[in-house]
């Protein structure tokens, strides 16, 4: 569903758009106006219209373009392709020569292209997309690590039945351990601690 709204406005002016992308939130780029209704004075002389504004945002071709725009104020020449991996989910991958720097230290500045991304698409969107964001197979990496380490601390705390604290974790990655142990009969997890400090514990499941 488009954002929109409906206005009276005496001309279609660059002003009128304007005033329309300001009314709505957004960059005047991705406003589209429709004449809905004329009407006219009762001696004819003068008209208004009764316009719809509408954004018209296509959230993979324009993550990409905004993406794109990122990297060239890096001065980055970076392949970028977006898929959507399911209802309001859209998954980015970027390949360059910069890898590295457009991963940082611990995926910090992978994280913060990601959290733009989102942003600004859920500027344009009427429902809220997640958005994820790889760099050279960084994260499908991360997450296989991270399964590993779910794995293996599940199996210590079940066996010893004493509770396991991870490491400080971003939303993604408590997520997959969250995932990855879901179906676990003898351990169960819980995430804690305040942002951006927080931390899942794995914990024995008390029967």
């Amino acid at each position: 569903m488009q954002k929109s709204i409906q206005f009276e406005a005496k001309t279609l002016s660059d002003s009128t758009l304007k005033a329309a992308a300001n009314e709505l939130r957004v960059n005047k780029k991705y406003v589209e106006l429709k004449v809905i209704e004329e009407k006219k004075s009762i001696l004819g002389l003068n008209k208004t219209f009764i316009v719809e504004a509408a954004v018209v945002f296509d959230p993979l071709k324009d993550g990409i373009d905004y993406l794109k725009t990122i990297l060239t104020e890096m001065e980055i020449e970076a392949i970028i392709e977006a898929r959507i991996e399911e209802e309001h989910q859209l998954i980015f991958l970027i390949e360059a020569k910069d890898n590295p720097i457009l991963i940082g230290r611990n995926g910090k500045t992978l994280e913060a292209l990601q959290t733009l991304v989102k942003n600004f698409i859920n500027v344009y969107t009427e429902e809220p997309y997640m958005v994820l964001l790889d760099i050279g197979g960084y994260k499908s990496q991360r997450k296989k690590q991270l399964e590993i380490l779910a794995t293996k601390t599940a199996k210590d705390v079940a066996k010893t039945k004493i509770p396991a604290r991870l490491e400080k974790m971003n939303s993604y990655e408590r997520r997959v351990i969250h995932t990855k142990l879901s179906d676990w009969r003898d351990v169960t997890t819980e995430s804690e601690g305040e942002e951006p400090n927080r931390y899942v514990v794995i914990k024995p499941k008390h029967r």
